[in-house]
């Protein structure tokens, strides 16, 4: 045990972090690392210099100096240890580039998307989290946001902020309680929806029990699940919504007299010139099938802090680089980007002042999906697409709908492992 403790850990280290010698050895065979990075009463005397990326945003002067603030903060809360700080500029797009063309040239800690997550994993350039650390990740975040950094039953990176979509409204035309339901909005005022995008029309899919690799997006053997009557419905459903006369493709953009649109944080500015002080944000409605809600559940992502375990200082002190990523994404971390940057937290703790953050929240907690990270994803786009085509082309009827349907799941599942 202790002969395979010290081939990746000292044995002060190991007992730190909650890593096995077993495991550790596995883990650092490919390029990974389970670590709980959690902070005794009074730490070990460590003298450390830690290189941290991050984009230019969150260490600009207009902004702030967050990601500074917060690792000097992080230094404060560790009087014994010594750290000497290294920033770079690294935006959470690049992160995959950056960190993976050579890890042992990266960054200790750094911030990404949390779909690089099987590309920074194949490189050796990210760590797994366990013990204390995944422990407070799971408590302070919703089921789907911990699924966003979840990969193959193990999670690679502390979530601080989501992106997904939810719905914008005028308030004059639909109440509190229209928007929990399409049909109803429907009702009452034009309503544009982008049902020809493949990253929307899934959610009325997944809405009546439809899934993607499993019930959470783990299970890369179970392919893409939208067929049968379950499915059938649903595009039933769809000739009928492109049939109303209160709905429209697109967005407010392209149906000027749309009273509501979906999109995400993005498309906030132009929810503001379109509806004005009667803006209403709120996540995406349920639908009615067979006589039943359904809640639509958008796909969600994240971007999160990640650990680099080929990184000089995880070879020497791994409890700091954990435990600086757990800092950067924690509750009061998170707070202060919300409160610099508008960047809008993950942390279920803290609570939000505007309604923006408030339906991104919402949605990530009970109206979404985790847009899964399996390699075979990349079979859904065009089917899906084709299909929210030809409904809005009219080529899909209630005679064809089944038939449609099943050639849309065949052809999902054409490549996917079975």
């Amino acid at each position: 045990m202790e002969k395979l403790e010290n081939m990746m850990l000292n044995r002060r280290q190991a007992l730190a972090l909650g890593v096995s010698g077993a495991a550790s050895l596995a883990l650092a065979a490919c390029g990974g690392g389970s670590s709980d990075g959690g902070a005794t009463a009074a730490d070990e005397a460590v003298e450390a210099t830690v290189t941290v990326w991050g984009p230019q945003e969150d260490q600009s002067d207009d902004n702030g100096n967050w990601l500074q603030t917060e690792c000097e903060a992080f230094a404060a809360e560790h009087p014994d240890w010594t750290l000497t700080f290294k920033y770079g500029v690294c935006s959470e797009g690049d992160a995959k580039t950056n960190i993976g063309t050579d890890p042992s040239a990266g960054a200790d800690v750094y911030m990404y998307a949390n779909d690089q997550i099987p590309d920074l994993l194949k490189a050796g350039g990210i760590a797994e989290l366990g013990g204390s650390t995944l422990d407070a990740i799971k408590a302070n975040n919703s089921e789907t946001t911990v699924n966003t950094v979840t990969y193959e039953g193990a999670v690679y990176g502390v979530p601080f902020t989501g992106n997904t979509w939810f719905m914008y409204y005028d308030k004059s035309v639909f109440s509190d309680e229209d928007v929990k339901s399409l049909d109803a909005m429907l009702e009452k005022g034009k309503v544009a929806f982008p049902l020809d995008n493949s990253w929307y029309i899934a959610s009325f899919y997944v809405a009546n029990g439809c899934t993607l690799f499993g019930e959470d997006g783990g299970d890369a053997e179970a392919g893409f699940d939208f067929s049968g009557d379950k499915a059938a419905a649903v595009t039933d459903y769809l000739v009928d919504l492109v049939a109303n006369k209160n709905f429209a493709n697109g967005d407010v953009g392209t149906n000027a007299d749309a009273k509501a649109f979906f999109s995400g944080t993005w498309d906030y500015e132009k929810a503001v010139d379109a509806y004005g002080d009667n803006l209403g944000i709120a996540p995406a409605p349920s639908i009615t099938i067979d006589g039943e809600p359904k809640q639509m559940k958008a796909f969600a992502g994240s971007k999160a802090v990640g650990v680099n375990p080929a990184g000089a200082l995880y070879g020497t002190h791994p409890e700091v680089a954990v435990a600086l990523a757990a800092y950067l994404g924690g509750t009061d971390a998170q707070q202060a980007h919300y409160e610099l940057r508008s960047i809008i937290p993950t942390d279920v703790n803290i609570t939000v002042d505007d309604a923006l953050a408030q339906a991104q929240m919402d949605t990530m907690d009970h109206a979404s999906i985790v847009q899964p990270l399996q390699a075979d994803m990349g079979n859904y786009w065009t089917p899906a697409e084709s299909m929210g085509k030809e409904l809005v082309a009219g080529t899909v009827t209630h005679k064809n709908a089944a038939e449609k349907t099943e050639a849309m799941n065949t052809s999902m599942n054409t490549s996917a492992v079975q």
